[in-house]
């Protein structure tokens, strides 16, 4: 399954309205599900969280660990990702799901550059846990202006499409990691 992040606790959020754009796309191509930061429970965001991980948060962390790639879909604020997408990644158990699994990134922002630095921090932190990353990003800059309707314009569908196509292929050729346990 390929679990597409929508990388904001924001309601209402276009990185959310992107993610669904995503998930269509993998349809007849592949299984895929949406994992909202939304919907992560707010006992995931205690300082206890780190020593034990509330039950709540398990279903969130076991997709994360089962996916067979992640697409992470990120807003840019202020020059970066938003802390609940930094805080559902340090949540992962170690040793890291991120581990030999691939991941492909799509940005998104009001500004010009369509969350370049957002995204290029995240590559960072997901290579540091040992992630494969897609070379293939798509940014989509003034987001407000990327929607026709419920869709994206065509060059952004067009860049998405290629995107999950080259993803697909990507995941098939990388020999999935060890499962790692989501318990405490």
């Amino acid at each position: 399954m390929i679990l597409i992040v929508s990388g904001t606790n924001r309601p209402g959020s276009r990185t959310r309205r992107v993610a669904d754009v995503i998930d269509r796309l993998y349809v007849g191509r592949a299984p895929s599900r949406i994992l909202d930061l939304l919907h992560v429970p707010i006992d995931a965001y205690s300082p206890l969280a780190y020593l034990e991980k509330p039950r709540a948060v398990h279903p969130f962390l076991t997709a994360a660990v089962d996916c067979v790639g992640l697409v992470i879909v990120t807003p840019e604020y202020n020059g970066s990702f938003p802390g609940a997408l930094k805080h559902f990644i340090d949540l992962l158990p170690h040793p890291s799901p991120l581990e030999r699994k691939p991941v492909c990134f799509v940005g998104l922002a009001d500004g010009h550059w369509g969350a370049l630095r957002a995204v290029e921090h995240l590559q960072q932190i997901c290579t540091h846990r040992g992630a494969h990353l897609l070379p293939q990003r798509v940014f989509i800059p003034r987001v407000g202006e990327a929607f026709e309707g419920d869709d994206l314009k065509p060059e952004f569908l067009a860049r998405l499409d290629q995107q999950a196509q080259d993803f697909l292929a990507f995941t098939r050729s990388i020999a999935p990691a060890k499962p790692v346990p989501v318990a405490p």
